[in-house]
């Protein structure tokens, strides 16, 4: 008989997250299934470098770390292990896997799923001849593993839910098209795909939860069999789950109110949450549709070398100082110009410092070129040899450093008949995944209008309420964004997101409204000026209390080629929150 609720955990939140984890989550409670996820587009870069350098990697290589130390014990436990951890290269992962489980004395079932990787073929496909090209596939290769008694499932490029919804489908028996429960783990999947962050880590009301050295918890979904769950944590980790924590990370890393998936399409303004008691938050109400036609694909490319030096400017005349080197620095690099110089001057300078840190600024120059001796010692020696002929005080914040390699990330997209799914079980067999049928009840990436049995009033209608109910004299004060408003920012590609949600415990309806009808795409530009002159879209998410920002192109070509100072926007929304707006006083 089926359990009614699988508990699914969380040990990985990136390649490089805390190895003591998996051991952790192990021993820290009940849990049916352990999941990890390893991959983002910065990590295929990393793991295509591994593979340049010896072909049997390309795989997540503290994975493998963390399953020795802990396959015994999941074994004992009856814990399954499901983890993209494979990378580009599943198989030789699952290969590994086998071998130290039989230096332990183990026989775990091993399954890995591939055909994610497009590399081979990606000039065929129209993608030119990147280091990688990966197709997102989704659950039910996982789910296949499975269902034919996997212990173990290691995978490469599928997307980050998919770990959580893979074992959903199994242990449910869900078809492809019940895209409601299937959308409900989706969701599921997507709060705990980042670890730690669901239970508190870079949450903006990090001061309510009252931090103290406790390592923050990793969360746990309880999901039921119509893909509602309730996200919690192991008794005694650090952190907290709370409404806010589980909005933070739903926000997160995410585009329109249709979340697109290889699986589904999910309709994130469907989600309700709700507090269900100490440390545990309910999702229901979620609905979903057929999904795209096409899978997305992540395509790196190295796209040469950089390099870059940091100049302390202290004290007076600033701008002045600048501008002299600057000129200097270009004169000396004319003959030998690098394909790219970017100049970029932080004021973080005070009048008057009493100390001498607080009393400078940093002038950042990055180089770029195809040529590495461009922008090595050929840059570095020119701004060192300045030294005693440049501006007063003249000093570099580091020593020079060599030229270093590059990457350009661009999302592409694939036709899933291009695509071919393949899991190998543990005895060998291989499977073909087929791809998940079309149905007419909605077309693929087309929106569903919200009909009647919706009871979340729409922004507009909370506007007019407000509006009507406001007192006539209102007073407003220039204040933080932040001084109710919550933030989780980062990077889709050259993208930056920004979710923005307001602090519902007093004054909801009103704050919600004002949030919505505040953040407009004019308004972003106004206070981040790098948006300027870049496409802004935003989209309310009302039944979170949220808006989702969208900064095309503020990245560049992603983080392994941006120069900008935040390369992956982690710290965005924070500063949008130091932002001073309007606000008026009945809102506080």
């Amino acid at each position: 008989m089926t359990a009614q609720i699988l508990r699914v955990g969380n040990c990985s939140g990136f390649y490089g997250d805390r190895l003591s984890a998996m051991r952790e989550m192990l021993e820290g409670g009940e849990l049916d299934v352990l999941t990890g996820d390893y991959l983002a587009e910065l990590t295929m870069l990393i793991l295509g470098r591994d593979r340049m350098k010896d072909p049997s990697l390309g795989y997540a290589r503290t994975f493998l770390k963390q399953a020795e130390e802990c396959m015994g014990l999941a074994l004992e436990r009856g814990v399954t292990i499901v983890a993209n951890a494979g990378g580009l290269n599943p198989a030789g992962l699952a290969e590994k896997l086998r071998e130290v489980a039989s230096g332990l004395g183990l026989s775990p079932q091993v399954a890995h799923v591939q055909g994610d990787d497009l590399t081979d073929r990606a000039d065929q496909l129209g993608f030119g001849k990147p280091l990688t090209a990966n197709a997102y596939l989704g659950a039910f290769g996982i789910a296949a593993a499975l269902r034919r008694g996997a212990d173990i499932v290691v995978t490469g490029r599928v997307t980050d839910a998919s770990v959580v919804v893979g074992p959903a489908v199994a242990h449910f028996g869900w078809e492809s098209t019940e895209y409601d429960a299937l959308a409900g783990a989706v969701v599921a999947g997507h709060v705990l795909e980042c670890g730690p962050q669901a239970c508190g880590g870079n949450f903006s009301g990090f001061r309510a939860m009252r931090p103290d050295a406790t390592p923050i918890g990793f969360p746990i979904a309880e999901i039921s069999a119509d893909g509602s769950s309730v996200i919690t944590k192991h008794p005694g980790t650090g952190g907290a789950v709370t409404v806010d924590t589980v909005t933070a990370q739903l926000v997160y890393e995410v585009q329109s109110q249709l979340y697109l998936g290889p699986d589904v399409s999910v309709h994130l303004d469907s989600i309700d949450l709700a507090d269900d008691g100490a440390d545990r938050v309910r999702i229901s109400g979620v609905t979903g549709q057929e999904p795209p036609e096409q899978l997305k694909v992540c395509v790196n490319e190295l796209g040469g070398f950089r390099n870059t030096i940091e100049l302390i400017l202290t004290g007076l005349e600033i701008d002045a100082k600048a501008e002299w080197v600057r000129a200097q620095l270009e004169a000396r690099l004319a003959k030998t110009s690098p394909a790219s110089i970017e100049w970029v001057l932080a004021r973080t300078d005070r009048e008057d410092a009493d100390t001498e840190e607080a009393a400078s600024s940093r002038l950042r120059v990055t180089v770029k070129d195809q040529n590495p001796n461009v922008v090595g010692r050929a840059f570095t020696a020119a701004a060192v040899e300045l030294g005693l002929a440049s501006y007063p005080g003249f000093t570099l914040s580091g020593p020079p450093a060599p030229a270093a390699p590059y990457g350009v990330y661009r999302p592409a997209y694939v036709d899933r008949t291009a695509v071919a799914e393949q899991v190998v079980h543990h005895d060998g067999t291989a499977e073909l995944v087929p791809a998940p049928p079309r149905t007419s009840r909605h077309q693929a990436g087309e929106p569903v209008t919200r009909g009647p049995e919706s009871s979340a009033p729409s922004s507009t209608q909370r506007n007019a309420e407000v509006a009507a109910g406001a007192p006539q004299d209102r007073v407003t004060r220039r204040l933080p964004l932040g001084t109710f408003v919550h933030a989780r920012s980062g990077d889709k590609g050259g993208d930056a997101n920004i979710g923005l949600w307001v602090d519902r415990s007093s004054n909801a309806a009103e704050r919600v409204a004002w949030l919505t009808k505040l953040i407009t795409p004019e308004r972003i530009k106004e206070l981040v000026p790098e948006a300027a002159d870049l496409e802004v879209e935003v989209y309310p998410l009302p039944n979170l209390g949220a808006v989702n920002v969208l900064i095309r192109g503020l990245l560049g070509d992603g983080v392994a080629a941006s120069s900008r100072f935040d390369p992956q926007a982690k710290a965005l929304g924070e500063w949008l929150r130091s932002r001073h707006v309007s606000i008026t006083e009945h809102l506080l």
